[in-house]
């Protein structure tokens, strides 16, 4: 059945929504969760349902994502930054979503060769042969700064290709693990790269499709912002106050609410995960008790 016709057919609103296929699916899929969103995909299926029947998602390789959602083809999706550049799409970004498939940071197409190459700067690259899945980004970088070099789309296995079949090579990373492997060295970062939640342009304009994304983007956004933090609760004497708020780092000032006890007050505030094993306990030594750390989903600014 194609996507999107049998709702369609019944006259039901519906926003077509790219999730990326590969490397990210995990991690996307694991995010969509933590924002509220019930994600079940099939098994061999392309289509996985988010417990939302107006929203209709379809599994795109990150590659083609802005391709399609500059066609019309989908409303919106998640794609890298790097893959709009790549493509040219005209999207709209509504969102730039900083997770990965393994921690928070971007990820970056760099130019690696051979840790025994004599490629040291960029100049050396003239006249050289370089393998690459995106083509058209490497050759605009390389026309920036006047360098004449033969690029090559590399169908993957790219780290292997040096010196061989390529005298170097640019490629993704996020922790350079994979490049270190295959006994490579990093020359230059070409670009920075984040996950993006992109629209096509008119249905960025289309009220009922907008407040859609958007209201997507607030959730996924808050769960983003509450990764590795943690609720803290407890109560204090109120002649302890001073001392204790000196010791809690947070996001905003802590929230201090009255409790039965005229001598007590409740705290309330938001920490790092890692801040709590050393700030528990001086907390409690502080005079502060019945301290409870609790996980956060979502965190709406």
């Amino acid at each position: 059945m194609a996507l999107g016709s049998e709702r369609t057919n019944r006259r039901v609103r519906v926003l077509r929504f790219g999730m990326p296929k590969g490397s990210l699916q995990d991690a996307t899929v694991a995010l969509f969760e933590r924002a509220g969103y019930r994600v079940r995909i099939p098994e061999r299926s392309y289509f996985p349902s988010i417990g939302d029947d107006e929203i209709e998602c379809v599994l795109i390789r990150a590659q083609e994502m802005a391709r399609y959602v500059d066609e019309g083809v989908l409303d919106g999706g998640i794609t890298g930054h790097d893959w709009i550049l790549e493509t040219r799409a005209r999207v709209r970004e509504l969102a730039d979503l900083r997770y990965s498939k393994a921690s928070m940071r971007p990820v970056r197409w760099v130019l690696a060769v051979p840790e025994n190459s004599r490629i040291r700067k960029l100049s050396d690259l003239e006249g050289k042969r370089i393998a690459t899945e995106v083509v058209g980004l490497t050759r605009r970088w390389l026309k920036q700064h006047g360098i004449k070099a033969r690029v090559e789309f590399s169908w993957g296995a790219t780290e292997v290709k040096p010196p061989l079949l390529a005298d170097a090579i640019v490629e993704v990373t996020e922790t350079g693990s994979s490049l270190s492997a295959n006994k490579l060295r990093i020359v230059e970062t070409l670009l920075e790269s984040t996950p993006r939640l992109i629209a096509n342009r008119k249905a960025a304009e289309d009220p009922w499709k907008r407040r859609k994304l958007d209201r997507m983007v607030l959730l996924l956004q808050g769960a983003i912002d509450a990764e590795g933090r943690a609720g803290l609760m407890l109560n204090v004497p109120k002649d302890r106050l001073g001392k204790v708020l000196e010791l809690l780092p947070a996001l905003a000032s802590p929230t201090v609410s009255p409790l039965a006890d005229a001598e007590m007050v409740a705290v309330s505030t938001i920490i790092e995960q890692s801040q709590s094993r050393e700030l528990l306990p001086a907390l409690k030594e502080a005079g502060a008790s019945g301290i409870v750390e609790f996980p956060l989903n979502k965190i709406l600014y």
